[in-house]
């Protein structure tokens, strides 16, 4: 029988941090005299309380190594259990928000999906506009240790590619997986402070490059405004674009950086590919604005830069209605979102190392059709691929797709539009934020939407966060014979 003690542990332990973690933005609520204070206390006390007896209760296995099932359940069952206990802000004191919107809010937090059912985030106290960019800022860095120490690991949609990435650099070892998370912990620091003072730099104040600052390296999205970036036009639009593509790249390569090694970084296969694919799709994104549409040449160029930018990393900050610019750039933005920054980023949605694969694969396919004696085989870095690579990566795009279809048919059953539906799934499973139409569009939120449709947004938020694989493996009875 499966033990989840050892998983009970761990689960439990995060939970109790994440209750200490809320004393921050109960500090801040104190200091700006809002009353929402007293609903942090409350949550603080459930949460490290509930988290700290669930520790203790499961500590006596805490020595033992985690088997390949336990892996699979802690990985899952950490952001399921902590988006409940960090919806408890939302539940308590001043916006009173029911279950649904809570859950929904918190899960977006935590996967840095960065979509938003509440709307007056203007007149939110500073506590709890502080708690939700918390919650990206602790999700962002999560995702990037379950990212380097456990998807390769457990051989998830091709994630077993960089299973000695995370420990080799140019001959040299570098601690394991504990040292390494210590050394990303402090670099994910890092780049957080300097972004927050590049933010004040260009005339942001504190409370808002401070909140600004965990969304943007998270690569969340998060606001302090119901406008989004659309209060921070010009100067902050620039620096918010050059921290996305920072959180963008693999983090395990700012710690072979640190280390004194910087040709890892630019030698990097999906780190080039990222870089040149941003880099076409703002000049399409430029041009058509400029020849097509007639608006100014500077203009255009700083929001096709921050709107694609944000869309692509899967921050999901709108400095403008991007659906105003015409079908083109609507139909574009959609499929934008779907192609994701690289692995081992705070980034989320498909990522590009996946579509690098299948284009090699498609390219040795070719060769081979043209050449039927020859023996092609598709290489990336400069190295062969597996076959068992390239059977994760097809498993998981063809799922990625079914998954994605099978979500905007449920949205649809609930009364949704088309547009809204698809885009809807589109964003929830890729992570994004925004959608398209007038409902959840970048002008708009998911507060409309009916409330079976925010739990299967939710749901798919949980989905898209762990690469579908890690959750939907836990469903298959040969996983817990196994």
């Amino acid at each position: 029988m499966l033990d989840l003690r050892p998983v009970g542990y761990v689960i439990g332990l995060l939970t109790a941090v994440l209750g200490v973690t809320m004393l921050v933005p109960l500090a801040v609520d104190f200091a700006f005299g809002n009353d929402h204070w007293q609903a942090f206390l409350q949550s603080a006390l459930v949460t490290t309380l509930g988290g700290g007896l669930m520790a203790l209760a499961c500590a006596n296995r805490v020595g033992e190594r985690l088997s390949l099932q336990q892996t699979f359940l802690m990985a899952t069952g950490v952001w399921v259990i902590l988006p409940l206990f960090g919806a408890l802000p939302f539940l308590f004191g001043a916006t009173g928000a029911r279950p649904v919107d809570a859950v929904f809010e918190a899960m977006s937090g935590l996967t840095t999906t960065g979509a938003t059912v509440f709307i007056g985030l203007d007149l939110m106290p500073e506590g709890l506009l502080l708690w939700r960019s918390l919650l990206q800022w602790f999700g962002g860095v999560g995702i990037i240790v379950v990212a380097m120490v456990f998807l390769p690991e457990l051989r998830v949609g091709g994630m077993q590619i960089f299973r000695s990435e995370g420990f080799d650099t140019g001959g040299k070892v570098l601690p394991r997986a504990a040292q390494i998370a210590a050394q990303i912990m402090g670099i994910y620091v890092a780049l957080t402070i300097v972004c927050g003072l590049a933010y004040v730099s260009v005339g942001m104040d504190g409370f808002d490059a401070v909140n600004h600052a965990m969304t943007t390296i998270a690569t969340g999205g998060f606001s302090t405004s119901d406008a989004s970036f659309g209060l921070f036009q010009g100067a902050p639009e620039y620096v918010s674009s050059v921290f996305m593509i920072v959180a963008a790249l693999p983090f395990v390569r700012y710690v072979q950086l640190v280390a004194g090694s910087a040709r890892p970084l630019w030698q990097d296969a999906q780190v080039r590919g990222f870089f040149a694919t941003l880099a076409v799709l703002i000049a399409v994104i430029w041009a058509y604005r400029v020849f097509l549409r007639g608006d100014g040449i500077s203009h255009a160029f700083r929001e096709a830069v921050f709107n694609v930018t944000s869309i692509i990393t899967g921050t999901g900050y709108a400095s403008a209605d991007y659906q105003l610019w015409g079908p083109f750039a609507i139909v574009l933005f959609f499929f934008i979102g779907l192609i994701g920054g690289c692995a081992g980023s705070t980034c989320c949605s498909v990522k590009i190392f996946r579509y690098q694969l299948l284009i090699a694969a498609v390219r040795a396919q070719i060769r081979r059709i043209h050449s039927p004696n020859g023996v092609f085989a598709p290489r990336y870095a400069g190295r062969p691929v597996t076959e068992e690579v390239l059977s994760s990566v097809m498993s998981f795009l063809g799922l990625f797709v079914v998954s994605l279809g099978l979500i905007a048919v449920s949205l649809a059953l609930t009364g949704l539009d088309f547009t809204t539906s698809i885009s809807g799934a589109a964003t929830a499973i890729a992570n994004i934020g925004p959608g398209l139409g007038e409902i959840i569009g970048p002008a708009g939120n998911f507060a409309a939407i009916n409330d079976v449709a925010k739990w299967i947004l939710t749901v798919a938020m949980l989905l898209g966060r762990l690469e579908l694989l890690v959750v939907l493996v836990l469903f298959l009875p040969r996983f817990w014979r196994a």
